[in-house]
């Protein structure tokens, strides 16, 4: 019978994996990947010599049907994404959605995802938060910013580095400048950082650095 097995892979030190992933990944028959350059690193790294297959934002709409009948040639495919858990704020929540519909079994291990250990190491409440990941580009921002504003639990966003100092500014605005925030960068990887403190002095603190790189997280406290 066939099976998809959601296998987390590393946000930055590959030591993060778990054995469990890389026997998984080993005894399967085929690996779906976000981008097959990049898995294909990691898979050398632990010699693991299986057939991959990419599957990412661009094909996974037209190409579905072929991924699905593809799943149910084989006995174990495992899906994995370039960092982290696949269908957080990542490819793979289409085909884990339509392997239920086809009576596929499912089956998501555990393991690594940036906005576990951002938050638990940021000082703010997490014993309720929101998950949001990334904001909107253009169509919806201001909207989704003002309605997050109003929220009382601590909230999550991903951000990428040539947005930051925009989002901060913008954090600045709808959620006051008092607004208590740490922003994560390079989670897991040597430059690991956390930046703490209100809303100006965040974005104060990115707004002196010449560049800005890596993966990011930002939290923010919920509102009075």
């Amino acid at each position: 019978m066939a099976k998809l097995i959601i296998v987390p892979t590393p946000i930055g030190n590959l030591e993060d994996i778990t054995l469990r992933a890389i026997n998984v990944l080993k005894e399967c028959d085929l690996i779906l990947c976000e981008d097959t350059r990049t898995s294909s690193k990691l898979l050398r790294h632990f010699q693991i010599d299986k057939p991959c297959i990419a599957y990412h934002m661009n094909n996974e709409h037209k190409s579905m049907a072929r991924f699905i009948d593809v799943i149910k040639s084989k006995e174990k495919v495992c899906l994995i994404s370039d960092a982290g858990t696949p269908a957080i704020s990542d490819p793979g929540f289409l085909i884990v959605r339509e392997c239920i519909k086809n009576e596929i079994e499912v089956e998501c291990l555990p393991g690594p995802t940036a906005f576990v250990p951002a938050l638990v190491a940021s000082g703010i409440p997490c014993d309720r938060f929101f998950f949001y990941g990334f904001l909107p580009h253009k169509k919806g921002r201001q909207t989704a910013l003002m309605s997050l504003a109003e929220m009382e639990n601590t909230i999550v966003l991903y951000e990428s580095p040539h947005r930051l100092i925009k989002a901060l500014e913008q954090i600045k605005e709808f959620f006051g400048e008092n607004r208590q925030v740490c922003v994560a960068r390079e989670i897991s990887k040597m430059y690991e950082s956390y930046i703490r403190g209100t809303a100006e002095e965040v974005l104060n603190h990115y707004k002196e650095k010449e560049s800005i790189k890596g993966e990011i997280v930002i939290i923010l406290a919920g509102k009075e």
